[in-house]
């Protein structure tokens, strides 16, 4: 896709800033430059986050990862340690860290409005010693992604205010939108799949497969 249908472009870090201004002190001071026991608490509490990596050729990726709260480990406060879940196989995160050694997370805890912002350094690594204490439901992890913190930061709540996102009775209506066996049917186009057996192949997975 070209992007030359878009005739009126911001190309420069100063365009940018002469649109939407400059940050103020306060966005700029609450970086850190390692996990506070604010920050660590965050961690212990969030159940959810996103991995976001890049590989070599700049191709981006952003990846979810969920357990019970607390699953990623902090091992000190420049230091976290991600447990790998049983997945789909195409790693496309882990592979991307091999490439190009980085990683941004954002963590979120439902109800709670803020989300945690880390960047930093990442490998991938094995060893009993680290991921014996991130067993979950009696299954060790076959790896794990060590994180070096660079910076971290609260990011205000304004998108999920925005979004609503933690209001139950502000759920969207899901009437129109196809299941996912239906849209997973659609994408693959997988002869032997029909959306039943696309359903069932979902339910087992969701059923016996998390850990």
């Amino acid at each position: 896709m070209s992007f030359d249908r878009f005739t009126e472009q911001i190309r420069s870090a100063e365009e940018l800033a002469a649109l939407v201004g400059t940050p103020s002190v306060l966005s700029l001071r609450k970086e850190l430059k390692s996990l506070d026991e604010h920050m660590r608490r965050f961690i212990a509490h969030s159940p959810f986050a996103v991995i976001s990596t890049h590989s070599s050729d700049g191709r981006c990726d952003a990846s979810p990862r969920g357990d019970a709260p607390g699953f990623v480990h902090v091992v000190d406060e420049r230091t976290l340690l991600i447990p790998d879940r049983f997945g789909n196989k195409r790693v496309d995160s882990y592979r991307n860290i091999v490439e190009t050694g980085r990683i941004g997370l954002i963590f979120l805890i439902p109800g709670f409005g803020e989300t945690l912002r880390v960047n930093g350094r990442a490998t991938l690594i094995t060893g009993e010693e680290w991921l014996a204490p991130l067993t979950a439901q009696g299954k060790c992890p076959l790896i794990a992604v060590a994180v070096e913190v660079e910076e971290c930061f609260l990011q205000c709540a304004k998108a999920i205010i925005r979004s609503k996102l933690w209001e139950a009775h502000e759920r969207p209506k899901l009437d129109s939108l196809p299941c996912a066996a239906e849209m997973l049917h659609d994408h693959a186009q997988l002869p032997d799949f029909d959306v039943a057996k696309m359903q069932t192949l979902l339910d087992e997975a969701y059923e016996n497969k998390l850990y």
